[in-house]
C-alpha cells in the first residue's frame, strides 16, 4: 500500500524565506506543500486539507503567528496539528509564550536547514 504523502502548511509573510523553508522541507522526503502568505491566508486554507505539520512565522499581518496558534490549538478539528515557529524574534520571553500557545518547536532565524529539518523528523516522521 503507497503511504500517503503527508502535508505541511508553510506560513511566512516573506516570499524569500517561504521558499527557503519550502527547499529544506524538499529536501527531505516527498510532502505536499501549501504555503499562505499571512495568518489569514493559513486560516482560510486550514479545511482545504488534514495538515500533518504547520510551520509558521511570528511577525506577520493581518493575524500573527501566535494568535494562529492559539485559534489552531483551541480548535477541536486542528488542535491534534504540531506547530513549529521559524521567527526572528529570540527572545525567552517570545519562545515561552509560543510553547504556552502550543508549539510543538520554536527556531530561530536565520536557520541551518539540517536544524529544521531535525525537528520536521521529530514531530511528523
Amino acid at each position: 500500500m503507497e503511504q500517503e504523502n503527508k502535508n505541511i502548511l508553510i506560513v511566512e509573510d516573506s516570499a524569500t524565506t517561504r521558499a527557503l523553508i519550502r527547499a529544506v522541507v524538499e529536501e527531505m522526503d516527498d510532502f505536499n506543500i501549501v504555503e499562505a502568505g499571512s495568518g489569514f491566508e493559513a486560516l482560510k486554507l486550514l479545511p482545504s486539507l488534514n495538515f500533518n505539520l504547520i510551520i509558521t512565522d511570528i511577525n506577520m499581518p493581518d493575524i500573527n503567528g501566535l494568535e494562529l496558534i492559539s485559534f489552531v490549538k483551541n480548535n477541536p478539528r486542528y488542535n491534534h496539528i504540531p506547530l513549529i515557529i521559524v521567527s526572528t524574534e529570540r527572545s525567552e520571553e517570545d519562545k515561552k509564550r509560543g510553547m504556552a500557545l502550543g508549539a510543538t518547536a520554536y527556531i530561530t532565524k536565520p536557520f541551518k536547514a539540517q536544524e529544521l529539518q531535525e525537528v520536521i523528523k521529530q514531530v511528523i516522521i
